[in-house]
């Protein structure tokens, strides 16, 4: 990889770290903390937070006749996405181990913390981990794909207009034939920057 890349590629690694940062800021300044996976709010911004909530009469009220047809239409997305997850789990068991990709952990993508938040209601709160789960499992199904293309077609695309993964900066760049058979080996086991 050309070193302006590989420069570019830094830079977003440092801003990515500076995203963090930023979060726990937030965090600090909106006064909550995270343990052990459970969102903890100060006592006066829980109780400020449970007046700000809309009572689930008034939500139903308030919603168009368009978003009460469509909501079972949204919600019966759960069949296929529970396959894909059960799928996901099977492909990782049976292929990572044999292939020895690293296995993506499955709790770093799918993160439920919003039905902490005490200003939603029941309904909001389940479509926002609704949302969250499925957000979080196409972002777990992209991290085992690019484990996977890494280890069998480590090849950026021609156009460059690919919608870029954590694995891609890996890549052999296209038309670059020498390159990627020298290096293929190489990055099949390339997993170092992975927990």
């Amino acid at each position: 990889m050309n070193n302006r890349l590989n420069d570019i590629l830094e830079e977003i690694r440092e801003l990515e770290h500076s995203v963090q940062e930023e979060m726990k800021r937030r965090e600090e300044e909106l006064k909550y903390k995270v343990t052990k996976g459970k969102v903890i709010f100060e006592k006066e911004i829980a109780e400020i937070h449970k007046k700000l909530s809309t009572s689930l009469f008034l939500y139903f009220i308030r919603s168009s006749f368009l978003t009460a047809v469509s909501t079972p239409v949204i919600y019966l997305m759960i069949i296929p996405a529970v396959i894909l997850d059960l799928s996901l789990w099977i492909y990782q068991a049976i292929c990572f181990p044999v292939y020895k990709i690293p296995k993506v952990i499955r709790s770093d993508h799918i993160i439920l913390d919003r039905h902490y938040l005490k200003y939603l209601n029941f309904m909001e709160k389940l479509g926002c981990d609704y949302c969250s789960y499925y957000n979080g499992l196409v972002s777990y199904a992209t991290e085992i794909a690019a484990r996977t293309e890494q280890y069998w077609c480590p090849i950026k695309h021609a156009s460059g207009n690919a919608r870029r993964h954590s694995r891609y900066h890996l890549f052999t760049d296209y038309g670059d034939a020498e390159a990627y058979r020298s290096k293929l080996a190489g990055l099949r086991e390339k997993y170092d920057d992975v927990r």
